[in-house]
């Protein structure tokens, strides 16, 4: 160890020893540079979290904590932290300032172990990536870009290289209903598949994170992956555990690929508590992210905002091209407590949600969303009588950020719709203050429900017109179904409100989805499931549910199997295997 390692000690806030009643957040690490910790206690200060480091050189330390003030104007998210004895003056989580690293000026160290706590102070949301203790005058490096990145690696002992893992015949990125169903079926079909997923659990908007109700076709394989465990999370998982040929790399995001011409050679990974980065290699790639990251990794076009109604002929296009799309969703569950419950002021929240005071549009458990919700009486949304059942009925009325990126500007489409929701609770409570006075919080998720993405370009575009009109397409491979659900935003008064919903559905028939959606008209090894196929906004409004990506990831599964057979391209599977690969996939999807 060098003379500057010895008088640097980086304390990454996930690697903890224990959290105690804090959040590992890992989601946002892509846009902002690290996982960090979250004390998400919903206005109530959560426990201590706590780690022992060993200093090696006692003396003078310069400190540093990297926090975000994510509520400017009223730091609602603050914390202290405390080194061995000594509690730190300083208030993180309130400089005004976005994510950056704040001094917390010197403090007196001996070599040995140092126990660190961090100590919230208001239960909303307070947020620590990572302590850095310099003895040498070195300042931390900010920022989510390479610098910030070797500069974490080194202090953290990390090779400077991700460490190879495979190969494998098959890597399915995402690991959602969609994905896990994709991997599933290809183990089951003999591929050494490996499915790798961001969050620590799978199961994507349908998991116990989130907990959505998977719509769309089903069949008997997605039926058997979508069943829950007594404790609601998904049986897919205990599904990919029993299967040898099965690989399951949880909580490790995508940050590269590496290109062989056009093809992918291997995609690399971090892990997200450790920060280890591995390298996995495989003949054919499936994206199941729902964001196309594969394809914005290896730099190829993609689809992305809404088209207009000239551009493919669809009636439920605008006029006009529009760069937006479907936002993120925040669930959450209140309950009566059996006795008074406070809940603080919030005039950070007050001020996104005004008057808002309807909690309808519950997670009532995961697979069973849009419960019913406590509502002021004397509120009335100012809206039609239809709209305002809604309102009070459908969970995705909460949804925020169709004008955002969703890929730069997650967290703070989470953070906005967390005030919306802080912001009616208060409202509720102060307004008809005895009725509800025992009103409390049962659950509040800090994983949105996540909208749309980017969309992929194959060779064929889904549109509207396809799908009403039942085209016939030769290499129709499975059947999607379901209402074309188109959101508009925003509520002109309550921006987290959507302003109206689409719910056309059709002739209710299933509809056919082409293989050539399925695989990538730029990279040759990549296809794709899920929302970010080959359609247009308006055919990927039902394309989108659960159950119909799950389709597409059987059969994109069945059709690496084939391409491995035969040493081909997706686009040769298409070309010259098209009857065997219908046939894997009607075997694969299993009956009705």
């Amino acid at each position: 160890m060098s003379e500057s390692q010895v008088g640097e000690v980086l304390i990454e806030a996930e690697e903890f020893d224990d959290y105690g009643g804090w959040t590992l957040e890992s989601q946002f690490a892509p846009e902002m540079g690290s996982p960090y910790l979250l004390a998400h206690g919903n206005g109530r200060p959560v426990d201590d979290a706590q780690t022992s480091v060993d200093i090696a050189k006692g003396g003078t330390y310069s400190v540093w904590v990297r926090a975000k003030d994510w509520v400017p104007a009223h730091h609602p998210g603050r914390f202290e932290v405390s080194l061995g004895n000594v509690r730190l003056d300083t208030e993180f989580g309130a400089n005004g300032q976005d994510w950056g690293w704040q001094s917390a000026g010197d403090v007196d160290l001996d070599a040995g172990p140092l126990e660190v706590s961090l100590h919230d102070l208001t239960g909303f949301a307070g947020r620590c990536d990572a302590i850095f203790l310099s003895l040498n005058g070195n300042e931390p490096v900010e920022g989510a870009g390479p610098d910030a990145r070797d500069w974490r690696r080194r202090l953290r002992g990390l090779p400077e290289q991700p460490e190879p893992e495979g190969p494998f015949d098959l890597v399915v990125v995402g690991g959602g209903v969609t994905g896990s169903v994709g991997a599933l079926v290809a183990a089951r079909l003999g591929l050494r598949v490996a499915v790798v997923q961001n969050r620590p659990v799978l199961g994507g908007n349908a998991s116990v994170e989130i907990g959505i109700g998977p719509r769309g076709e089903k069949g008997a394989t997605v039926a058997e992956a979508i069943a829950r465990t007594p404790d609601g999370d998904l049986q897919v998982g205990r599904l990919l555990e029993s299967e040898p040929n099965a690989t399951v790399i949880l909580h490790h995001q995508v940050f590269d690929v590496v290109m062989a011409g056009d093809a992918i050679e291997s995609i690399d990974a971090r892990e997200a508590v450790s920060g280890r980065e591995i390298r996995i290699s495989a003949s054919q790639f499936i994206d199941c992210t729902g964001t196309a990251i594969l394809g914005i990794l290896a730099g190829v076009p993609t689809m992305f905002g809404i088209e207009a109604a000239d551009e493919y002929g669809e009636s439920h296009a605008p006029p006009e091209r529009l760069d937006q799309h479907h936002g993120n969703t925040i669930f959450f569950r209140t309950r009566m407590a059996d006795e008074p419950v406070e809940f603080p002021e919030v005039p950070w929240a007050t001020e996104v949600a005004k008057d808002f005071a309807d909690l309808g549009g519950q997670a009532k458990k995961p697979g069973e969303d849009n419960g019913d919700g406590p509502v002021v009486e004397a509120f009335r949304p100012p809206t039609d009588d239809n709209f305002a059942n809604l309102t009070r009925r459908l969970t995705h009325y909460w949804e925020y950020g169709q004008w955002c990126d969703p890929y730069t500007e997650a967290e703070h489409i989470r953070d906005h719709l967390l005030r919306a929701v802080y912001g009616t609770m208060s409202n509720v409570k102060s307004m008809e203050p005895d009725k509800w006075a025992n009103l409390e919080f049962d659950w509040v998720g800090n994983v949105a429900g996540q909208g749309e993405f980017r969309r992929y370009i194959g060779d064929h575009v889904l549109s509207e017109n396809d799908i009403v009109n039942h085209v016939e397409f030769p290499d129709a491979v499975v059947e999607n179904s379901g209402a074309f659900c188109l959101h508009h935003p925003i509520h002109e008064d309550y921006d987290f409100r959507l302003k109206d919903w689409t719910w056309d559905t059709r002739d209710e028939e299933p509809f056919d989805i082409p293989f050539r959606c399925l695989y990538s008209a730029h990279v040759s090894n990549l296809m794709m499931a899920g929302k970010h196929i080959s359609v247009t906004h308006v055919a990927g409004s039902v394309c989108k549910f659960m159950g119909n990506g799950a389709q597409h990831a059987i059969a994109t599964a069945a059709a690496a199997a084939v391409a491995i057979k035969h040493g081909a391209t997706p686009r040769q599977v298409h070309d010259n295997h098209l009857d065997e690969l219908k046939t894997l996939v009607a075997d694969a999807r299993g009956g009705t």
